[in-house]
């Protein structure tokens, strides 16, 4: 694969993201959600990177991470290609999973991480899985929201820009308004 045009930097956030070949489905029951977890913690927070937010949706994922040394890349493609292999040998299929390579977006602006993590803990609900974004199981708002214990979401990040700890939950609570002014949307489902 062609090396990417604009090398990741150590020291900052990124949104990281990909989805299914063909938009296809790359979780196809609790258990796989599990594994891919699993191995997002074995290939990702080892070295790489932070976990800032994550969700995995049925046919696409979305990780917001803090990159601590420049393997992401390195790390990714071992994740992507364990998860596969896996799939491929659960389900007897062959061929890839994911559209390609991850993608990336640097975050610079810090108002821009909390936005991020909204559109990030909104998306089963935008996407119309559940009501609330704490149905979700597979994401970090659980974390945020203090209703599960987990250890792989660093949310301290982004708590340390909210005054009030109710606030965040204020924050997603009306899902109805727009994104705030320069946040874009990244719609993988459209």
């Amino acid at each position: 694969m062609p090396q990417r045009r604009i090398p990741l930097q150590t020291g900052k956030f990124y949104h990281v993201y990909n989805r299914g070949n063909n938009r296809q489905n790359i979780f196809f029951d609790r258990e796989n959600y599990v594994y891919f977890l699993r191995l997002l913690r074995e290939h990702l927070i080892t070295n790489a990177v932070d976990i800032v937010a994550y969700c995995l949706m049925p046919n696409h994922y979305h990780f917001l991470v803090y990159l601590r040394d420049e393997t992401l890349s390195t790390a990714m493609k071992s994740l992507s290609l364990s998860y596969t292999k896996a799939i491929n040998k659960r389900l007897n299929r062959s061929g890839v999973l994911f559209q390609g390579r991850f993608q990336s977006i640097h975050i610079s602006q810090p108002g821009y991480l909390v936005n991020l993590t909204r559109y990030i803990h909104l998306n089963p609900v935008k996407a119309g899985l559940v009501q609330q974004p704490e149905e979700w199981e597979f994401s970090s708002y659980l974390e945020y929201a203090e209703l599960r214990a987990g250890t792989l979401p660093k949310t301290e990040y982004i708590k340390m820009q909210i005054e009030e700890e109710s606030a965040y939950q204020q924050f997603l609570a009306d899902h109805n308004l727009p994104d705030s002014p320069g946040f874009k949307r990244l719609l993988l489902d459209d």
